[in-house]
């Protein structure tokens, strides 16, 4: 009975606390980015904190530092990834139709004798492209404007943002004591085992995954730069960023540059070879260097779990989803292996009554 009564009290604690992040989604942006920078942050406070440093001060610095350093990418990055997009916007209908023309011709050539009609369905598929594309661009602009509030969501996020990291990181040791002093006691020490266990996972992953997101970005921003590829910026910039889930950033990033290069570069192959070997290279230095060494092999996470709590986050809480979504699969995967361990403990699994008589059928 005890069992139960608990079961339903955390339930409902958990079905109140979703419904309320459902409701307030549109504000947490801010709230979450702030509580996941305290979170980055807060080893480096405690180390300063044991060199002698006051809490206070560590956190002034720690987020001031970090205040500077975004201020600057905007300064300095802000316009040139811009300006990409301005560009790239521009050129994609022209860059549609050279795409169209050599699907065509290369139809044409290698498709006539066993599928005659290939070049009119690419034709008709290219129309129809174009005919929808100001229908989706504006749907996309529409969406993006309305749900994200864009210079609300900036605003907040270069005012408030700070401050709750500030906050979060002054108070951390004071809110993990609080809810330390909130376990049901006869379960204390469980929790507070997968607490840690939660916390190594999310730890090792999103703190290792977002250094090597940096990490990936500037090299793939380099080397497609150097290549010669147009938008090369803004796609490097952009497939370091979507590396925070593995495998995802690599494949849309080869696939969207690859699919550039072929319309800017072709007949010219060297170019082509180049772009390509820029992702290669990158898959090499991720794999055999930096998740092994910075994120760690035994995280726990797999890129199948992740991919799907990044749809079902982003599809019920939005962009608050996106952003909380590793997270979230890292905790729920801890908490999936104490209960398959429980449940293997448990009368249910063993056959056994509360008395330890094995049960026979």
């Amino acid at each position: 009975m005890q069992i139960e009564r608990q079961a339903f009290f955390w339930l409902l604690v958990a079905v109140v606390f979703f419904l309320l992040v459902d409701q307030l989604k549109e504000i947490l942006l801010p709230f979450v980015v702030g509580m996941g920078f305290a979170y980055g942050l807060s080893p480096i406070a405690d180390r300063l904190e044991a060199l002698g440093v006051p809490r206070l001060l560590a956190s002034i610095l720690l987020v001031g530092c970090l205040v500077i350093i975004f201020v600057l990418l905007i300064v300095f990055l802000g316009p040139l990834v811009i300006d990409q997009v301005r560009q790239f916007v521009e050129v994609l209908p022209g860059e549609l139709q050279r795409l169209r023309g050599l699907i065509e011709v290369w139809a044409r050539d290698h498709l006539s004798q066993t599928l005659p009609q290939a070049d009119q369905s690419v034709a008709q598929a290219f129309d129809w492209i174009s005919s929808n594309s100001d229908t989706v661009a504006g749907w996309l602009a529409a969406s993006l404007w309305t749900q994200g509030r864009a210079l609300l969501a900036v605003a907040s996020l270069l005012l408030i943002s700070p401050l709750v990291a500030f906050y979060l990181l002054v108070d951390w040791k004071r809110m993990l004591g609080a809810l330390d002093h909130a376990l049901p006691r006869e379960h204390a020490s469980t929790l507070r085992e997968m607490g840690q266990d939660i916390n190594a996972a999310v730890g090792a992953f999103v703190r290792g995954q977002g250094t090597v997101c940096v990490v990936l970005a500037v090299f793939y921003a380099l080397g497609l730069w150097l290549s010669g590829l147009n938008y090369g910026i803004l796609i490097g910039v952009a497939t370091g960023i979507m590396a925070f889930v593995p495998f995802l950033g690599w494949i849309v990033g080869t696939i969207t540059a690859t699919t550039l290069a072929l319309i800017q570069f072709w007949p010219q192959s060297v170019p082509v070879i180049m772009v390509v070997s820029v992702f290669l290279a990158g898959q090499a230095l991720d794999a055999g260097f930096l998740s092994p060494k910075i994120v760690g092999p035994k995280i726990g996470l797999h890129p199948v779990w992740l991919i799907f709590a990044l749809f079902a986050f982003s599809y019920l809480f939005g962009l608050v989803g996106t952003l909380v979504a590793v997270p979230m699969a890292a905790a729920v995967g801890v908490m999936v292996r104490y209960a398959v361990r429980a449940y293997r403990s448990s009368s249910v699994y063993t056959g056994e009554d509360p008395t330890g008589v094995i049960k026979s059928d």
